[in-house]
């Protein structure tokens, strides 16, 4: 079963990039939608254009692509079975829609559905610092049974870069959809030096 990728405008393309070509790397399907201001900030923030990868990753049997209006698209329909949906990054805008139940374009009825339909569903939220509205909303959708997935440094791992910080969350992401995390074998060397620390 397919995962859904939602991408916002908040900051963190990188985040939604990553994400994408892992589960294509695993062979797990995807169907991506994005909302117009997602776009804006991917040609900011980000090397390639959006329409570049959007060609690289349409060459996968795996990935499909939806508009953001394309309110008649199979994932507005509890009935078409999904592993869930995951939204990287999330704005507060859209984390506020949901929190209200509000369903008025693609990504947000499909993330509707997946509450709905008791599937896995992965906030990744980018913003700092967060007011006590935002944190309300996403206490909100922690208690429909969102997963809050901030993408915060795992500084015991002594991170040296963007791409490391991605790579931590991005295979957390993995674990919440069922992948083996490869981070056991690449955290060995750093847990042991916490453990002799923590000693």
């Amino acid at each position: 079963m397919p995962v859904i990728v939602g991408v916002t405008g908040a900051s963190g393309s990188i985040l939604a990039k990553s994400t994408i070509d892992r589960f294509l790397e695993y062979g797990i399907p995807v169907i991506l939608t994005v909302s117009s201001a997602a776009r804006i900030v991917w040609e900011k923030e980000m090397d390639s254009s959006f329409g570049e990868e959007l060609e690289k990753w349409s060459s996968n049997k795996n990935f499909k692509f939806y508009q953001i209006g394309e309110l008649a698209a199979p994932i507005a329909s509890g009935t078409f079975s999904t592993r869930g949906m995951v939204i990287i990054p999330a704005s507060m805008s859209t984390v506020a829609a949901l929190s209200q139940g509000l369903s008025d374009n693609l990504l947000r009825r499909a993330a509707d559905v997946s509450f709905k339909e008791k599937r896995t569903v992965v906030m990744v939220p980018r913003e700092t610092p967060l007011h006590a509205i935002h944190l309300r909303n996403l206490s909100d959708l922690a208690m429909m049974g969102a997963t809050i997935l901030p993408p915060n440094p795992a500084f015991y791992l002594f991170q040296n870069s963007i791409n490391d910080i991605v790579e931590f969350i991005v295979e957390r992401i993995m674990v919440l959809f069922g992948v083996k995390s490869e981070l056991p074998e690449k955290m060995q060397y750093k847990k042991d030096y916490i453990g002799e620390k923590i000693d």
